[in-house]
């Protein structure tokens, strides 16, 4: 049976593992120190604001890098005492220091770079073949990074039957998202920080390259706002929405359950997701039944749903009120799916 593509598929091919993760974190972080440096060095022997905005953009970057293998390593603890669901969490909290970076040390220093170079009130003198040719390693490197991230997003997309379009908005694993994020922002900040010192040699004026570190800071703070919102709401509890229907809609079709009131799902980490369910199951079971049941059901989910690390069935009686919100949850839940 399928549903929802292929999340139900018992045969579909696992995603890639949290190796390539690590893989990709790793090109993204030797990428942006090499940038950083290079950055750094061309900023203070040319000068260019641009230049130095992208340079604090660079170490951000890099810094955020070290948060995410950080995130990494600690979200594989196994499950303890204190810690009965394990550690995957860890890799939103890390994340969200992620996007706090990206502001901070970012947008914060690009907005002070912007802000000084439109009102220093005077032209500044460039040596713009440096700046030009930083700017285009910078280019190369920020490219090659993102399309390793984008290689890495577009394999998970196949294996969980996704588009690449529906897997790069699914912030479930914030790691690769946020390099994706970082390494596109990058290549465009470094196309408008080319704009910026183009403008200024032509204009003479080192405000064409003020405006340029402002929009990099924009750019940097809009990034970094929904970073930190996506996480947020992972480290709060979000809901996996649609895996939570497909599961409703698959208990609803199990012919030992009658009524299904209530499915609920938290994201535990990337690969790990809680499923509680409140179910009414058919007259006529004893409790040896009831154990059978309740035994398959999780079992049968599982396989079918290997995101569900952790299945909760709360057995009860349902009212005639509670079958009847029940009724018409399903109606809602199967009347896209229909069409």
């Amino acid at each position: 049976m399928t549903v929802d593509g292929a999340l139900l598929r018992p045969d579909a091919p696992t995603p890639p593992a949290g190796g390539e993760t690590r893989t990709t974190v790793l090109v993204a972080l030797a990428a942006n120190l090499v940038i950083a440096v290079a950055k750094a060095a061309g900023g203070a022997v040319s000068g260019s604001p641009a230049l130095l905005s992208e340079a604090a953009h660079s170490v951000a970057d890099s810094l955020n890098e070290v948060f995410l293998l950080t995130a990494l390593r600690r979200s594989r603890r196994r499950a303890d005492r204190t810690h009965p669901f394990g550690y995957g969490k860890e890799r939103f909290f890390w994340s969200l220091l992620a996007a706090v970076g990206i502001f901070v040390t970012g947008a914060c220093f690009s907005a002070l770079q912007g802000w000084q170079a439109l009102t220093s009130g005077h032209a500044e003198r460039e040596a713009f073949p440096v700046v030009y040719a930083v700017l285009g390693v910078a280019f190369v490197a920020e490219s090659v990074s993102l399309a390793r991230a984008l290689r890495q997003l577009r394999r998970t997309a196949r294996a969980t039957g996704r588009r690449l379009r529906d897997q790069v908005r699914d912030h479930s694993d914030p790691t690769v998202r946020t390099v994706t994020a970082e390494d596109g922002t990058a290549v465009v900040g470094v196309v408008l920080a080319a704009v910026g010192v183009v403008m200024h040699q032509l204009t003479g004026s080192a405000a064409a390259e003020g405006a340029a570190s402002l929009a990099i800071a924009g750019l940097l703070a809009f990034v970094a706002y929904r970073l930190g919102r996506d996480t947020m709401g992972l480290l709060i509890g979000e809901a996996d929405t649609r895996l939570t229907d497909t599961a409703h809609r698959w208990l609803s079709e199990q012919p030992e359950i009658d009524t299904v009131l209530t499915v609920l799902t938290m994201q535990l980490g990337p690969d790990e997701v809680l499923l509680a369910a409140r179910v009414d199951l058919a007259d006529g079971l004893d409790s040896d039944g009831v154990e059978a049941v309740s035994g398959r059901i999780k079992s049968e989910l599982s396989r079918r749903l290997p995101q569900l690390t952790q299945i909760f069935l709360d057995i009860t009686d349902a009212t005639d009120g509670d079958r009847e919100r029940a009724r018409r949850h399903l109606a809602a839940l199967t009347r896209p799916a229909a069409g």
